[in-house]
């Protein structure tokens, strides 16, 4: 089987509830490397919640915090209105996939799921029980007898799922689960993560550094950076409103673009070094010494010109991507990128060419 089970009985067999999670005012530093400052969380019960960020920003230590093994200096962690923070691992409710799955190389399938409930003395026959059931829910009941060494590694992956749901968790962690997967199986497995989640409906936190992984699967993102929660929002909010430059900046590609704005009320303009001018649209605020940020497909690349103040440059780089054409074109000291659709038949701006590039005054962003 390809696929996790999608049919309702088994997972009716566990026992699931959806809590919230709330994180309030928690620091924590390893001597003096503050990790995690002042972060300030509300995870609602049911939602796929991802911690985003680059390595080393804190998100796999904030989820290690709520999964009870790390400590925070200050602050409190809640599941369901209930302070977890001083309990041990194995009585806070929650359950956490790790990185590498940590699967038991000498017992099979079934014994690495059962694991957990036998840890907690559950009798034999709810142990069976509950572990048929979750093999059933991730579609491995087939394998049940293999040994790990004997599966493909979206296989351990579920199996590594299943030894986490097995226990009933309240919250399910997930510390980058796709990571040792290839292209192609994590795309296939985040989809089945997501039905999964949303079937159980568990409240589920995912740590990635993959903003596309985050996109796809998740409600609601928390972008981090040093240590510090930057933004919350849903894939598209931060897209399209970006709090900062380092978020427009992680979530996809932006072009930054310095300059000054001149002017007041109506008549405001930004103007670059170059001489380009573009409106600032009646009623934006401009943060003081903000860059113009505006992504690469709201762009739009003219040839030639009639000689207006422009932003202008040449044609570098074109890269086909299926169904846009990338394009990266040198303007005042640096790349801009602009994306265009691919329509079968169509000419495409060659490379040397001397553009001009039409960003339209209602896609700007003016972020510091």
């Amino acid at each position: 089987m390809n696929a996790i089970a999608k049919t309702s009985a088994p997972e009716a067999a566990l026992h699931t509830e959806a809590l919230d999670v709330r994180i309030a005012g928690v620091n924590l530093s390893y001597g003096t490397n503050h990790v995690l400052k002042n972060i300030d969380l509300d995870i609602r019960a049911g939602e796929f919640f991802a911690f985003l960020g680059p390595s080393g920003c804190g998100k796999t230590t904030l989820l290690r915090l709520i999964a009870g093994f790390n400590t925070a200096d200050t602050g409190t962690v809640s599941v369901g209105g209930r302070d977890i923070g001083n309990l041990p691992p194995w009585k806070r409710d929650v359950g956490l996939v790790f990185q590498s799955y940590a699967l038991w190389p000498h017992m099979s399938v079934a014994q690495n799921v059962a694991f957990g409930l036998e840890e907690r003395g559950v009798p034999r026959a709810d142990i069976r029980r509950r572990v048929a059931t979750a093999l059933e829910i991730v579609g491995l009941g087939h394998l049940a007898d293999r040994r790990p060494s004997q599966l493909s590694g979206g296989q351990q992956q579920r199996v590594a799922l299943a030894r986490t749901v097995v226990i009933e968790p309240k919250v399910l962690l997930l510390d980058e689960p796709l990571s040792n997967l290839d292209a192609k199986m994590r795309v296939q497995v985040r989809r089945e993560l997501r039905d999964l989640q949303q079937r159980l409906g568990l409240t589920t936190i995912f740590v990635t550094h993959d903003q596309e992984e985050a996109n796809t699967v998740c409600d609601r993102i928390a972008v981090m950076s040093d240590g510090i929660v930057q933004q919350v929002g849903t894939p598209m909010e931060l897209y399209e409103r970006p709090a900062n430059l380092f978020v427009a900046n992680f979530l996809g590609t932006a072009n930054v673009v310095e300059g000054r704005v001149a002017g007041a009320g109506a008549d405001r303009v930004f103007e670059t070094a170059s001489g380009w001018r573009l409106p600032v649209m009646s009623g934006i605020e401009v943060p003081a010494g903000a860059r113009l940020v505006f992504r690469p497909q709201v762009a739009r690349i003219a040839e030639g010109g009639d000689g207006a103040p422009a932003l202008r440059g040449e044609i570098v780089r074109r890269e086909f991507l299926g169904s846009i054409i990338r394009y990266g074109i040198a303007s005042g000291g640096q790349e801009i990128t602009v994306d265009e659709p691919f329509l079968p038949g169509q000419a495409q701006h060659e490379v040397g060419a001397n553009v001009a590039i039409d960003v339209p005054a209602s896609a700007a962003l003016w972020l510091a």
